[in-house]
């Protein structure tokens, strides 16, 4: 089946998205454990999504990457984000990839 008709999975959509790196550390969102849900209809993907912290200044800038990386899969002709608090980010969230790249930074986790 050529590329461009097959449909976005769940899967590809969290693969795609390991390569969208929170701005301040060398971490994809993925790994940071931002992202609490993913769904595919259709061509549209949802997201549910959280930050580290609700004044997190880089909330929009990460979500214009999510939309620009999403928007290049095949089959994805929308993206539809929405930020939840519930429930709260904690370090707990983060892969074991994500601990040993804030340790390299000198953050402890």
């Amino acid at each position: 089946m050529p590329e461009a008709l097959r449909a976005p999975t769940r899967e590809g959509v969290l693969a795609a998205l390991s390569g969208v790196a929170d701005p301040e550390w060398p971490v994809s969102i993925v790994d940071m454990g931002l992202v609490y849900e993913v769904g595919v209809a259709e061509g549209v993907v949802t997201l549910t999504l959280t930050f580290t912290a609700t004044a997190c200044p880089c909330m929009e800038m990460i979500q214009e990457d999510i939309r620009d990386c999403l928007l290049r899969l095949p089959g994805v002709r929308d993206v539809r984000i929405e930020v939840s608090w519930d429930p709260p980010w904690t370090k707990d969230r983060l892969t074991e990839r994500a601990r040993v790249a804030l340790r390299r930074c000198g953050v402890t986790v």
